[in-house]
C-alpha cells in the first residue's frame, strides 16, 4: 500500500521560511506527477505547486517567486521550499501523487495526511 508522509510544517513568523517534505513508501514518485495542495479554514483546497515525472514544475501565481517544488527520486521524496511566508499562506498542506491532470485537478490517487503551516507573529 502506497503511503505519503508529509513533514516540516510548523509555526513561522511572516517573512520566514519552511521546507516541507513528502516521503513515499515506494518508488511511486518515479513515474507520477507530485503536487502540493493547501486548504485554509473556510476555503477551498487549492493547488500550490506540481512537478512532473520529468521534473517540469509549475507553481500557483499566489506563490510564484516564493515557493519552489523539487524532487529527489533516489530518496522517494518531494520538497516544497517556502520563502517569504505570509499570513495568507496559513493552511494545511497536502502532498499528492498520480497522473498529471489528476494532480492538477485535485483528484490524485494518493494523498498524504497533511501538515499544518501557520504564519503568524
Amino acid at each position: 500500500q502506497v503511503q505519503l508522509v508529509e513533514s516540516g510544517g510548523g509555526l513561522v513568523q511572516p517573512g520566514g521560511s519552511l521546507r516541507l517534505s513528502c516521503a513515499a513508501s515506494g518508488s511511486i514518485f518515479k513515474n507520477n506527477a507530485v503536487g502540493w495542495h493547501r486548504q485554509a479554514p473556510g476555503k477551498q483546497r487549492e493547488l500550490v505547486a506540481v512537478i512532473t515525472s520529468g521534473g517540469s514544475t509549475n507553481v500557483a501565481d499566489s506563490v510564484k517567486g516564493r515557493f519552489t517544488i523539487s524532487r529527489d527520486n533516489a530518496k522517494n521524496t518531494v520538497y516544497l521550499q517556502m520563502n517569504s511566508l505570509k499570513p495568507e499562506d496559513t493552511a494545511v498542506y497536502y502532498c499528492n501523487a498520480g497522473l498529471f491532470f489528476a494532480v492538477v485537478a485535485g483528484k490524485a490517487a494518493y494523498w498524504g495526511q497533511g501538515t499544518q503551516v501557520t504564519v503568524s507573529s
